[in-house]
């Protein structure tokens, strides 16, 4: 490209990246970008690009750890503006932009897949190690400070009993606080009293709700049952009501709506396994390939909540598109293995008895990130599954952009799958068996959703003659 034509081509540029909104002073490094991308196909004009280019670029700049998320994400904006509004590629509005942008954040290391790697076994057996000050934060990083090998204490016995990162963090969370509040007063001197003096600031200081409330006292009583060895009466204890809340619920129509307007391929299976599955947020990004049975049309759902694996059937309109994801998995996977990388994570002490198994294609992610992350702690290179927060903004613009007021998230398609199931005739101890519910009073707030007796009332306003 001669000087004057470059000249021209880069105004053209930057004022597209204009229109686009890009600031000023990140105008720079996207051309910057683009010029690395032209650089990288010296000899092949722009016009002659198509997405198998674009989708080899992006993929191999998603094997740089040295890319930042940021970064990666700014390149992608970059080439989206060059080949649709410079080139005006055919393919380039047909292009799933979206889908790379999203894909390409990583979990980060203090994710709840990963945390227990990163923080380390806490145990009786194995008291020398505990946990890192530097990776806490808040009430606990102060309480630690204050006792800790009271928090570690805590710790291990959490983990002695296999509960989840999620249970273990709001555990930590409330003895923290509860430590705080009584900061004059050392464990020996805690009594039931000063739990409900707790309990009571919370509700009454706080305004917590039932629920926040319940959780704080299930945490307080795990600690002095299991921690100081002591036990209270729970039944003592004052609690708020829990208000009865009808989950929101799409109907059929809607649903069909918001999955429409879900444009990037990968997320649009992902929502389709939420509804069509009735299945969790975190239960769909962290399949894993073998999770999909297409012999007898089922997925296994594995290491759920309550740590229960579960089946759920496979419906016949996702088989083509699922067996489409596993391909992409295996090329990729593959060419991961040929640049020295292939590894994904698996808990510790799985990969201690299978060694290779991180590395096999049936412990791949379903739904993998389009980068590779580095563990700066441990020095591995995987590559994790896509970010759960990418999937909730697809849900969220699909939900806006098909007009529905209701308030959607990922769960309102596990509700509108219960729901649906019951309205066809399916039992509902069917239902709570596959949504893994524990106990079917859980599941029992789904016939509140249901056309009950008064709802299809006529009401007397429709009855009332027209004014004059």
């Amino acid at each position: 490209m001669d000087t004057d034509r470059a000249r021209r081509f880069w105004r053209k540029f930057y004022s597209e990246l204009a229109t686009y909104g890009i600031p000023p002073h990140h105008r720079p490094m996207c051309q910057q970008h683009v010029q690395r991308y032209i650089d990288a196909h010296e000899g092949l004009r722009l016009v002659r690009h198509g997405p198998r280019q674009v989708s080899a670029y992006l993929e191999k700049l998603g094997r740089s750890t040295a890319c930042t998320e940021y970064t990666y994400a700014q390149v992608v904006r970059a080439l989206e503006i060059l080949f649709r509004r410079l080139v005006k590629a055919p393919w380039a509005d047909r292009f799933s932009w979206e889908d790379w942008l999203q894909r390409g954040r990583v979990i980060p290391a203090n994710h709840a897949t990963v945390v227990r790697d990163r923080l380390g076994v806490v145990s009786e057996e194995a008291t020398g190690q505990g946990l890192d000050p530097d990776t806490l934060t808040g009430a606990v990083a102060r309480a630690h400070a204050l006792a800790p090998e009271l928090i570690e204490r805590l710790v291990g016995a959490i983990r002695m009993r296999d509960y989840s990162i999620r249970t273990e963090e709001a555990y930590l969370s409330w003895f923290a606080r509860f430590m705080l509040f009584h900061d004059s007063l050392g464990p020996d001197s805690w009594e039931a009293t000063h739990v409900r003096a707790f309990l009571e600031h919370l509700v009454l200081k706080r305004k917590v709700s039932a629920s926040t409330q319940k959780q704080a006292l299930n945490a307080l009583a795990f600690v002095f049952r299991h921690v100081l060895g002591r036990q209270f009466d729970l039944d003592t204890f004052a609690r708020s009501r829990k208000p009865v809340r009808v989950p929101v619920v799409l109907s059929r129509d809607e649903v069909r709506r918001v999955l429409d307007a879900i444009t990037a391929t990968t997320y649009r299976l992902m929502a389709d396994l939420l509804y069509g599955c009735g299945l969790r947020l975190m239960e769909v990004v962290r399949l894993r390939v073998q999770d999909v049975d297409f012999e007898r049309h089922r997925i296994v759902i594995r290491e759920a909540k309550g740590r229960k694996d579960r089946v759920v059937p496979l419906p016949r309109r996702l088989v083509e598109p699922l067996a489409r994801q596993i391909e992409q998995v295996r090329a990729l996977h593959a060419r991961d293995l040929d640049a020295g990388h292939g590894e994904v994570y698996l808990p510790e002490a799985l990969a201690r008895k299978y060694p290779q198994a991180p590395r096999e294609l049936r412990w791949q992610y379903l739904f993998p990130s389009a980068r590779l992350s580095h563990d700066p702690r441990s020095g591995r290179v995987r590559r994790h599954h896509l970010h759960e927060n990418s999937l909730q903004k697809q849900i969220r613009r699909a939900a806006n952009a098909s007009g529905i007021v209701k308030r959607v998230t990922s769960h309102t398609f596990r509700h509108s799958f219960a729901t649906h199931l019951l309205e066809s005739g399916t039992d509902i101890r069917t239902v709570q068996e596959l949504l893994g519910h524990a106990d079917v009073n859980t599941t029992m707030i789904y016939t509140h959703v249901l056309d009950r007796p008064g709802v299809m009332v006529a009401s007397p306003l429709d009855s009332l003659d027209p004014a004059g």
